[in-house]
């Protein structure tokens, strides 16, 4: 039997309703999509749902105690506390220069996190 699940585009800033009906895994229909990519994100949202994750990690030696992180492209939504806790126990030595790799190859799904600044090393 067919069931209805109702969601929120984030593609772009429309932010369409979307009402997408499935049997089982299977996309069956997608309507309130305004252009093609409501319909790619949900049945992206079905099947792998994933987000960009964007949090800090610290420095030691630099001139700030945290340089912002982000993953390089979109991780699995059902792992991102995991890669938190992961990040979180991570720490890097300045200098930190914008886009050097912060966690290589995140908890094995070929996902780098990257530093979205430099940061300098502190004046002693």
């Amino acid at each position: 039997m067919p069931a209805t699940e109702k969601m929120i585009c984030i593609t772009c800033p429309m932010g369409c309703n979307l009402t997408v009906t499935k049997e089982g895994s299977t996309l069956l229909s997608v309507d309130g999509n305004t252009c093609k990519r409501g319909l790619k994100f949900a049945e992206g949202e079905l099947t792998d749902p994933r987000r960009m994750v964007a949090t800090t990690v610290r420095v030691r030696g630099g001139i700030h105690p945290l340089v912002p992180v982000y993953t390089e492209k979109p991780f699995p939504k059902a792992r991102i506390f995991e890669l938190l806790r992961e990040i979180r126990l991570l720490e890097i030595e300045a200098p930190v220069t914008m886009n050097q790799v912060a966690m290589k190859n995140a908890l094995g799904e070929g996902i780098d996190v990257i530093a979205s600044r430099d940061m300098p090393e502190a004046d002693v």
